[in-house]
């Protein structure tokens, strides 16, 4: 744990309840809350690109990422199927970065996006995607990620924007 009692680790058993109640509260207003079994599936799929990120003694966030193919995204309407090893690329999709609302805006967000991000690199991922809800993109953006205007992820809201950078640690 940091000095400011803030830590970033990989996803036990016993913290998917926080999980899914952070990312109710994130997306269940947009009509884009998955549950938890959906969540877990993701993290199953890559549980070396998964983190919650606690403060103090307490999930006050996480970070779920696996690999996709570029320009593709995992469907919300559907648990998540482990891609064979041959099949991966080098793009790493991050499905979900959320903080607890009480946290917002003390740089935690970037934590876990620099954690990843040097996960990425170190795994070979040679860039990252995400999908853009909520008119988050302008903050995307801010972190050097580009907006893709020919990809419509559907099911993500009419707001959606896929976007992604390339690694700058690969």
């Amino acid at each position: 744990m940091n000095r400011d009692g803030v830590r970033i680790r990989r996803i036990a058993d016993t913290d998917w309840d926080a999980v899914a109640a952070l990312e109710a509260r994130a997306y269940a207003e947009l009509g884009l809350s998955e549950g938890k079994s959906a969540l877990r599936s993701r993290a199953d799929a890559s549980p070396e690109t998964c983190f919650v990120l606690d403060v103090g003694s307490r999930p006050a966030g996480y970070v779920l990422a696996l690999p996709y193919p570029p320009f593709s995204y995992p469907d919300l309407r559907r648990a998540e199927e482990p891609a064979p090893p041959a099949q991966r690329s080098g793009n790493l999709h991050l499905h979900d970065l959320v903080v607890a609302e009480r946290l917002r805006g003390r740089g935690l967000g970037q934590r876990l996006l620099d954690h990843l991000t040097l996960t990425a690199g170190a795994r070979g991922f040679e860039r990252i995607s995400l999908i853009a809800v909520g008119h988050s993109e302008r903050f995307w953006s801010a972190r050097g990620f580009t907006a893709h205007p020919g990809i419509a992820p559907g099911g993500y809201g009419a707001n959606a924007v896929y976007m992604s950078r390339v690694d700058e640690t690969s």
